[in-house]
């Protein structure tokens, strides 16, 4: 008989386990205006204002207000960021073009911290959705 810890190990994660990206939001249509008009997400569902869940990318991106704790999150406050130059979590997109998918994005109103920087092996530039989350575009190199 397998040990039960060892069988709990095997099970996770399993083929049907999903990765979902939480960004907690000011403005809920604003943020999904910015993902999907600009970034180019596709919406999937809307939850009576309060969220949004997108497909990006191949993975799952829900947009939600900020709120207070809940029976399964005791002391838990989720709240978009306060300071833009404070960053403790960022998404990247891996471009196979990082200066043809920054000329895109400009041409639909995303602004940029600075165009691309060449760094040898890589190229990448940053940008921010509307409540501050920072955003990386980078294309590998050799």
């Amino acid at each position: 008989m397998t040990d039960p810890a060892e069988r709990d190990a095997s099970l996770f994660p399993d083929p049907d386990v999903a990765l979902t990206q939480i960004l907690v939001v000011s403005d809920v249509v604003r943020s999904r205006e910015f993902w999907t008009e600009v970034l180019g997400a596709e919406l999937y569902r809307e939850y009576g204002g309060t969220s949004v869940v997108l497909r990006f990318a191949g993975a799952w991106l829900l947009l939600v207000l900020g709120g207070g704790p809940t029976a399964d999150k005791p002391g838990i406050t989720l709240a978009p960021p306060t300071d833009p130059d404070m960053v403790s979590a960022a998404i990247t997109l891996r471009v196979a073009d990082c200066r043809g998918a920054y000329d895109v994005l400009v041409r639909r109103g995303a602004q940029f911290l600075t165009p691309p920087y060449d760094w040898g092996a890589e190229v990448r530039c940053f940008l921010r959705d509307p409540d501050g989350h920072l955003i990386e575009l980078s294309e590998a190199r050799g």
